[in-house]
C-alpha cells in the first residue's frame, strides 16, 4: 500500500495546496528565518529538552515503509541509525543542518519523503535545524513523549517510522511552532528556487501514487 493511498483526499487538491503554501513561505522566509519566540533566557532551556532522546514506541507495521534492522543499518550511517531509528539525538550546533541557509528541500534519511522546506526553517538558536512548519502534516507524525519527567511531542516521519525531533508551541508566526529536527534524521536536497523545491515535492506525489 503506498502512502497516497492511505489518504482520502485527491492528490491534485494536496498538489495546489502545496504550491499556494509555498508562495506564501516563500514570501516570508527572508524575514522568518531570524525571528522566533525564543529569548536569551529560554534558549538553554529549549535546547535541553531538545538534546533528549525520546522514549516512545515506533515499532509495528503500522508504517507504509518497513525494513528490518539489518537493512535499516546497511542503508544508514551510525549516527542516522542511533537518531533515526533509535530515537537518539545529536550534538546541538555539532551538526550540518543548524545553520544551514541554502534554498532546498529536506528529505528523510529513511525513505526520501519530502518533510520540510528551507522556505520555513527559521534560527532558533538552540543548535538543531528548525521549522515553523513541515511540507505536509500528513506525512509528520506525533506521539506524546513523557520521559525525563517532562511532556514533549515527538516527531517522526509517517511513511517509515523514522525519528525526527520534536515540536514545541515557541515558534514564530504564522503557525508558533518550532519542530526541533535532527540533521542526522534528514537529507538535504538543494534547488534553485522556492518553484523548484515545490516541483521536487509534486514529482514524489506523482511516483507515490
Amino acid at each position: 500500500m503506498t502512502l497516497v493511498s492511505r489518504y482520502s483526499r485527491p492528490i491534485t487538491a494536496l498538489i495546489i495546496l502545496i504550491v499556494g503554501g509555498f508562495l506564501i513561505q516563500h514570501s516570508m522566509a527572508e524575514k522568518l528565518f531570524s525571528t522566533s519566540k525564543l529569548t536569551d533566557e529560554t534558549v538553554s532551556e529549549c535546547a535541553s529538552a531538545c538534546g533528549l532522546p525520546s522514549h516512545v514506541n515506533l515499532g509495528g507495521d503500522r508504517f507504509p515503509v518497513l525494513r528490518t534492522d539489518a537493512e535499516w543499518q546497511e542503508r544508514l550511517t551510525d549516527i542516522q541509525y542511533k537518531v533515526a531509528r533509535q530515537q537518539g539525538t545529536e550534538r546541538p550546533f555539532a551538526n550540518p543542518y543548524h545553520d544551514n541557509k541554502k534554498t532546498g528541500l529536506y528529505r528523510c534519511v529513511g525513505c526520501d519523503t519530502p518533510l520540510f522546506s528551507s522556505t520555513t526553517k527559521f534560527n532558533s538558536g538552540t543548535g538543531w535545524p528548525s521549522f515553523f512548519t513541515p511540507i505536509d502534516k500528513r506525512t509528520i507524525g506525533e506521539t506524546r513523549d513523557v520521559s525525563y519527567g517532562m511532556t514533549r511531542i515527538e516527531v517522526h516521519c509517517a511513511v517509515c517510522g523514522s525519528h525526527q525531533g520534536h515540536v514545541f508551541s515557541d515558534g514564530p508566526e504564522p503557525t508558533g511552532l518550532r519542530y526541533c529536527i535532527n540533521s542526522a534524521s534528514l537529507s538535504f536536497e538543494a534547488a534553485d528556487s522556492a518553484e523548484a523545491i515545490k516541483e521536487l515535492v509534486e514529482a514524489w506525489y506523482r511516483e507515490a501514487k
